[in-house]
């Protein structure tokens, strides 16, 4: 059973902000709740080809795994995909204006998860939607109330 988790979120800073910051894999670690490191693979800036290892702690596991850019459309649009470990995924983000000079960034992850992760996906599928959300509305007071 595949997973596909869109959440997102409405953020009172400007769209070439929020990108810019929410893009830069170094500032993973700051805002999304699971990930504990982020060491680039490949020289910045970032191109679609750009690696980076991640570790992550997600349903009491650790888990490591190398991201790969595949789609990098600066303020609009970032891709990227990992086929290692349990569970090979694709993360995308976009971000659009509001109405009101904000943004609103989505974020969705889609994935297959193999061995007994294939068993459990509505269970992963659920624990991912609420850390997103937790994610995204860190990223939100992070950027609202810091001059990043």
């Amino acid at each position: 059973m595949a997973v596909d988790v869109v959440t997102s979120i409405e953020i009172d800073v400007d769209r070439d902000q929020v990108a810019a910051f929410a893009s830069n894999p170094e500032n993973a670690p700051r805002w999304y709740v699971n990930i504990s490191s982020v060491v680039l693979e490949t020289a910045p800036p970032l191109a679609v080809g750009s690696r980076m290892a991640f570790v992550a702690h997600f349903l009491r596991r650790r888990i490591a795994y190398t991201y790969e850019v595949r789609e990098l459309r600066d303020g609009e649009r970032f891709v990227m995909s990992t086929a290692d470990g349990p569970f090979p995924m694709q993360t995308t983000y976009t971000w659009s204006d509001t109405a009101d000079g904000g943004t609103r960034m989505t974020l969705r992850n889609q994935g297959e998860p193999s061995g007994f992760g294939h068993l459990t996906a509505p269970v992963i599928a659920r624990a991912m939607r609420r850390a997103n959300r937790k994610d995204l509305q860190r990223l939100k007071s992070l950027l609202e109330n810091s001059t990043t």
